[in-house]
């Protein structure tokens, strides 16, 4: 991994911004740079990156629109979520051999001065579950579901992508609680391990079932919480199968990120006065002063069994970047998807 000399000096890989996509990113949106490392100044410590996050936010941190965080500007380091080992450090807090987590980007080392940064806790959990359910994945699905949710034993929680990252641990928290769950999915496959290995009590394939009798057979008192991170025509058939006070959280909306012209409101809306329900959209950042206490009760409930956290964990290099990305975007990853470079 990089050309890193015994002084501490030397060049690693980055991938930059090269231009914006126009709808789903190809190859030629990226460049690849080789830059050096640079010195390390008071306070600032080296990390060697050993495993990337890749999320469906990274599409929304490309367009150059107003949102919750600046646009990924041209010629910047994609930002991402990334673990990886301390071997360099002017800074007190943080020792070589330490792992952390933060916003590292894709590159093979970074520079910190520990903003952002979590030490791992290796009797919490493992480097990549700092990237899943005990990082942003699994603070996402706590705050969403518990602060906006408001859960109770007995209510039907639906979940859209129930087989990604956050729809896989929202759907066992809301198991834990006692409520009925059912999770959307794409494909039979999906579907049984939504059943079968997280516990859901029912699947809907949104991808070959009609949403709306399935719905009403999954849900015969309507939906009580629906936690959506799809957008698009399934949160428009949501909206008319709604049970009173019904709590909508809007995480996110994958089905609209690569849409290439305006994506038309729900025209089911009214449904939320007809049902005197709530919709509302949150950011997981506006809870970090939280994280710990979630983070400790997530690391008990997965060493109870009550959670799993599903990855999908590919080995490869800076280079594989865009490749693994996509993946995203093809449904073809369970739970969090990890790129691992730490083998180069």
């Amino acid at each position: 991994m990089g050309n890193l000399r015994n002084d501490g000096s030397g060049t690693y890989t980055c991938v930059q911004l090269a231009r914006r996509p126009a709808g789903l990113p190809v190859a030629a949106d990226w460049s690849l740079e080789t830059t050096d490392i640079p010195g390390l100044g008071l306070g600032q410590f080296l990390v060697r990156i050993t495993m990337i996050s890749l999320d469906p936010a990274m599409r929304g941190w490309l367009d150059d629109r107003p949102s919750y965080l600046p646009p990924v500007a041209i010629g910047e380091v994609m930002r991402a979520g990334a673990v990886g080992e301390v071997i360099s450090s002017n800074h007190p807090r943080f020792k070589i051999g330490d792992f952390v987590q933060g916003t590292f980007g894709v590159q093979e080392y970074a520079v910190s001065d520990g903003t952002g940064v979590t030490r791992i806790d290796p009797k919490l959990g493992t480097q990549s579950m700092y990237l899943g359910a005990l990082g942003m994945t699994g603070m996402t699905a706590y705050f969403g579901f518990f602060d906006y949710g408001r859960p109770r034993a007995g209510d039907t929680v639906v979940v859209s992508a129930a087989a990604g990252a956050v729809g896989s641990i929202v759907g066992q928290l809301a198991k834990i609680n006692g409520c009925h769950t059912v999770g959307l999915a794409g494909g039979p496959d999906k579907c049984a391990f939504v059943v079968n290995e997280l516990g859901f009590d029912a699947a809907i394939d949104y991808k070959n079932a009609n949403l709306r009798e399935s719905f009403q057979q999954h849900c015969p008192a309507g939906i009580d919480v629906y936690f959506d991170n799809v957008g698009g025509a399934i949160l428009n058939t949501a909206l008319s199968q709604l049970a009173m006070h019904a709590r909508i959280i809007i995480c996110g909306a994958i089905s609209q990120y690569n849409a290439e012209s305006v994506t038309p409101g729900p025209s089911n809306y009214l449904a939320l006065l007809v049902r005197r329900a709530t919709m509302q959209g949150f950011l997981v950042f506006d809870h970090a002063g939280e994280y710990s206490v979630a983070r400790k009760r997530l690391a008990q409930w997965a060493k109870a069994g009550k959670i799993i956290a599903p990855e999908t964990i590919v080995p490869g290099k800076i280079t594989d970047f865009h490749e693994v990305f996509m993946r995203l975007f093809a449904g073809d990853n369970t739970g969090k998807l990890i790129l691992d470079i730490s083998g180069h």
